[in-house]
C-alpha cells in the first residue's frame, strides 16, 4: 500500500493540492489523472522521494519500481544490467560478489560474506535475473542482439523502453509509472497493458492515452479542486461519475436559488409587519439553502473544429512508387497509394522506422530517392510538425503570431479561436517563447483552424496534450470533412482513421484500406503468420 497523509504542495505561488489524504491499495491499478499543470508528476515525484512536500508524509513499500526520467544516468552500463538494477538489493549483492571474487586472496570473512550474499541473490531470484530481464526487454521490443551493448549506444526511444523494463523488473510491490506509453508503438503498448493487468501489487500510472487507462485501471485518482479524489472504475467511468456528481450539485443549487428568491420576497414584503416570527423562520431557511461551496474545477476542454469553404478535388493525393532512404538505410521502397477526398489516414509504426520521413516526403520532394507525389486539384494543406514549436515565430505575443497569418479575418474572429483553444483574456498577450509544450501545440492548432485548410498533415499531434485536449482533437478529426494524414501512437485517435499506412517491419510500408480494429485483426491473424 502507498499512503499519502496530509500532503500539501504549491508551485510558483499556486497551490496544486492541499491536505491530501489518499491510500493506494495493493491489488488495484490507479490512473493518476488531471489536466496539464495540475500536479500529477509532482505528486508522483513526492511518492518516490524525488520531491519534498510543503507539509505531510508519504509511505511506500520497500520494493517500489518507478520509471526514471534521467535517460543518461545509466550510459556506462550494459542494457541487461540496467534492467537488473531495478531490483536494488539484488544488484548491490551481485556487485559485491564480483568485488570479492576479484580479490587475489579471499579471507574467511569474505567467505562468510559470500554466503550471505548468495542468500540474498537466491531470495531475489538472482539466478534467473538475466533471462527474466531479457524477457521484459523482448516484450518491449528490444531485440536480444542489443542486450549486451551499453546504454550510451541506445537511441532515446529505446532508452525509455529499457528504463520501463527496469521499473518492471524484480516483482516490485508497487509500480509508479509516469507516461509509460511515450515512445512505445501499439504492439508494445498492448504487451504492457497485458503485463500491468496481471500485476499483483499497487500500480499508479500517469498517461494521456485514454484507451490505455481504460484497459489497465480499475480505479482513478483524479487531481482536481486542489484535492485527490478517488473513483472506482476506469477513466471513462470516472468522467461519467464526475459529471453526474457535478450536475446533481448544480441542479440542487439551482433549485435552492429559486427557493431563496421566494423566501427573500416574503421577507421583503412582511419583514416589518405582524409576521415577524415567520420572516425570522424564513431567514433561517435561507441559511440552510445556501448553495454548496464547490471549488472551481481545473479541468478545461478546448473546442477544436477544422472547417473550410473551398473544397479540394475528388483525387487528393497520388503516391507513385515513392522510395526514400537515409544514407544506405532504406526507409521504404516503391510505395504506391491513391487518397480520395474525405479519407483519414493514420500512419503507424515503431519510433525511428520513418513515419516523420514519410510525412515530410509528402510535402517536400527533396526527400525523394525515386518515384514521386502528386497533390490533386485545389488542395490547401495545413501542417502540424513533429517539432511543432519550431513553427511558432519567437518575439511575438500569442495573439500577434496568429493574427498575422490572416489579418483580414479580423481581431474578433482571431480572439474567438484563441478563446475556444483556452487562450482567454490575458493569455493572448503571452510571449510565444514562454509557451509550454501543450500551449505551443494548441497554438499551432489555432492556426490550422484559422486558415481553413481542406487537407491536414499532423505529425504526433497528441504530444504534450492532456486527456481533455486529446479527446477534443479526436472529436475534431471525426467531424472533419476534408482529408487528413496523421502520425500517432494513440489508439483512440487512430480509431478515427478510415485507412492505415503502417510499417510492420523496418523498411516495409503498407497501405491498408480499413479502420484500425480491422487492421489489427488482419495484422495479428495474417501478417504475423506470413512473416513467421
Amino acid at each position: 500500500m502507498i499512503t499519502v497523509s496530509e500532503v500539501t504542495k504549491g508551485f510558483g505561488g499556486r497551490t496544486l493540492f492541499r491536505d491530501v489524504n489518499v491510500a493506494f491499495s495493493a491489488g488495484r491499478n490507479y490512473g493518476l489523472t488531471g489536466p496539464n499543470g495540475s500536479g500529477k508528476s509532482t505528486l508522483m515525484k513526492i511518492m518516490i522521494g524525488a520531491e519534498e512536500t510543503d507539509h505531510g508524509t508519504v509511505k511506500i513499500p520497500r520494493r517500489t519500481g518507478w520509471l526514471r526520467q534521467d535517460h543518461f544516468g545509466f550510459d556506462e552500463f550494459r542494457v541487461i544490467d540496467t534492467v537488473i538494477m531495478g531490483n536494488g538489493a539484488l544488484w548491490k549483492a551481485m556487485v559485491r560478489k564480483e568485488e570479492i571474487y576479484a580479490k587475489a586472496d579471499i579471507t574467511e570473512d569474505d567467505g562468510v560474506e559470500l554466503g550471505e550474499l548468495e542468500g540474498i541473490v537466491a531470495e531475489e531470484d538472482g539466478y534467473t535475473a538475466e533471462s527474466d530481464a531479457a524477457t521484459l526487454l523482448e516484450g518491449l521490443g528490444i531485440p536480444q542482439e542489443v542486450h549486451d551493448r551499453k546504454m550510451s549506444e541506445m537511441l532515446g526511444g529505446l532508452k525509455v523502453r529499457i528504463l520501463l523494463a527496469q521499473a518492471l523488473f524484480g516483482d516490485p510491490e508497487a509500480l509508479l509509472l509516469d507516461e509509460p506509453t511515450n515512445h512505445l508503438d501499439m504492439e508494445s503498448i498492448l504487451w504492457l497493458e497485458d503485463f500491468l493487468v496481471r500485476f499483483h501489487g499497487v500500480l499508479v500510472v500517469i498517461s494521456h492515452d485514454r484507451r490505455f487507462l481504460n484497459a489497465v485501471c480499475d480505479h482513478i485518482a483524479d487531481i482536481d479542486y486542489e484535492a485527490v479524489i478517488t473513483y472506482t472504475g476506469n477513466y471513462d467511468e470516472m468522467v461519467r461519475t464526475k459529471a453526474n456528481v457535478r450536475n446533481r450539485v448544480d441542479k440542487q443549487n439551482s433549485n435552492n436559488a429559486k427557493k431563496i428568491a421566494q423566501l427573500q420576497e416574503f421577507i421583503q414584503r412582511f419583514g416589518a409587519g405582524t409576521r415577524a416570527s415567520q420572516t425570522r423562520s424564513r431567514a433561517k431557511q435561507i441559511e440552510k439553502l445556501r448553495p454548496d461551496e464547490i471549488k472551481r474545477s481545473n479541468i478545461a476542454r478546448p473546442f477544436i473544429r477544422f472547417a473550410f469553404e473551398d473544397q479540394s478535388g475528388r483525387d487528393v493525393l497520388c503516391v507513385e512508387e515513392l522510395s526514400c532512404a537515409y544514407g544506405r538505410h532504406e526507409i521504404f521502397n516503391k510505395f504506391v497509394a491513391n487518397v480520395q477526398r474525405g479519407d483519414k489516414v493514420a500512419i503507424l509504426g515503431r519510433n525511428g522506422v520513418g513515419k516523420t520521413t514519410l510525412v515530410e516526403s509528402l510535402l517536400n520532394e527533396d526527400n525523394w530517392n525515386n518515384g514521386g507525389v502528386r497533390w490533386g486539384h485545389n488542395t490547401k494543406i495545413g501542417y502540424f510538425g513533429h517539432n511543432h514549436r519550431e513553427q511558432i515565430e519567437p518575439g511575438r505575443t500569442v495573439y500577434e503570431w496568429l493574427f498575422a497569418h490572416w489579418p483580414e479575418k479580423g481581431e474578433q474572429h482571431v480572439r474567438g479561436i484563441l478563446g475556444r483553444m483556452l487562450f482567454s483574456g490575458e493569455d493572448g498577450a503571452k510571449p510565444t517563447a514562454t509557451l509550454s509544450g501543450g500551449e505551443a501545440a494548441r497554438l499551432v492548432m489555432c492556426k490550422l483552424i484559422l486558415m481553413e485548410y481542406n487537407v491536414l498533415v499532423l505529425d504526433e499531434p497528441t504530444d504534450h496534450l492532456d486527456l481533455e485536449s486529446i479527446s477534443a482533437l479526436k472529436d475534431a478529426i471525426d467531424a472533419y470533412k476534408g482529408t487528413i494524414f496523421f502520425v500517432t501512437h494513440d489508439r483512440d485517435l487512430a480509431s478515427a482513421a478510415t485507412r492505415i499506412w503502417s510499417y510492420p517491419n523496418e523498411g516495409e510500408l503498407l497501405d491498408y484500406d480499413g479502420v484500425l480494429d480491422e487492421y489489427l485483426d488482419w495484422y495479428n491473424s495474417y501478417y504475423i503468420k506470413r512473416s513467421a
